[in-house]
């Protein structure tokens, strides 16, 4: 019977490449909310309706807060359902998989995107191995891709040392 593949910590993604990633997601996420921000404001002035540029320019601490959450809800469920993977982690050449080194189902993924809500989860992957909260909590790994694909491949052919060889 032959074993699955598990993440090792010798992919994981280093503490620097979560530290960019962080960073490079935030900016986007930043510059998301700005280019809906004036897509609304010119949509509503089109129309003529610009109590909700009165409300936008009100708003408080908390429903800037609220609005942030949504997009973080938003950003991260799309592109790691999708791409398994965020705009940050293209870059990085990293990806989010599950403790066998597998594409994360939908309902993961969301665990995994409510967990980033967290206060202070965004600077939780700077101490220990890496992971962050919303690794550990939700069982999901922030792998090196290139390394991902290459231990998978020695671990599966080293499994077929020894079986009979169809010829």
């Amino acid at each position: 019977m032959s074993k699955e593949f598990e993440v090792t910590d010798d992919i994981l993604a280093t503490k620097q490449q979560r530290f960019v990633n962080y960073i490079i997601d935030l900016i986007v996420q930043y510059i998301l909310v700005f280019v809906l921000t004036i897509i609304v404001v010119v949509t509503c002035n089109y129309f003529e309706m610009y109590g909700v540029g009165f409300w936008l320019e009100s708003m408080g601490r908390i429903q800037e807060y609220l609005i942030g959450a949504v997009m973080v809800l938003i950003y991260y469920s799309i592109f790691e359902m999708i791409f398994s993977k965020s705009i940050a982690k293209f870059i990085t050449k990293t990806i989010v998989v599950d403790e066998y080194g597998n594409k994360v189902r939908p309902e993961i993924v969301l665990k995994r995107t409510f967990c980033r809500l967290i206060p202070f989860d965004g600077l939780s992957f700077l101490v220990g191995n890496g992971r962050g909260w919303h690794d550990t909590i939700s069982d999901t790994y922030v792998v090196k891709e290139l390394l991902l694909e290459q231990a998978k491949r020695q671990f599966y052919e080293f499994d077929e040392i020894g079986k009979p060889q169809d010829i």
